[in-house]
């Protein structure tokens, strides 16, 4: 099953844990099962629906534009990460 490393502002509505084995075949379905296990996370990381704007999804070690649509594997890792802007 896929692993999700627990942003740090979230981890205290985890109980501190900094990855936790989620069911799922997509980053959304991997949230959902996390928001299962965790009440409440799903609304802190993606309200109304979508992933919480400054956010950033990665796979894998790839940064996704596919965001909370991403298709994930049981062996794969799931980040999220403050999103760089620039120029």
């Amino acid at each position: 099953m896929p692993r999700l490393f627990v942003p740090p502002l979230l981890r205290p509505f985890c109980e501190g844990e900094e990855e936790v084995v989620v069911e799922g075949s997509t980053v959304l379905e991997a949230v959902q099962s996390l928001d299962a296990q965790y009440p409440g996370t799903l609304e802190r990381l993606c309200p109304e629906g979508k992933l919480r704007a400054g956010i950033a999804v990665t796979v894998d070690q790839n940064v996704t534009p596919r965001g909370l649509a991403q298709k994930v594997t049981p062996e794969s890792e799931i980040h999220f990460l403050p999103a760089i802007g620039g120029g």
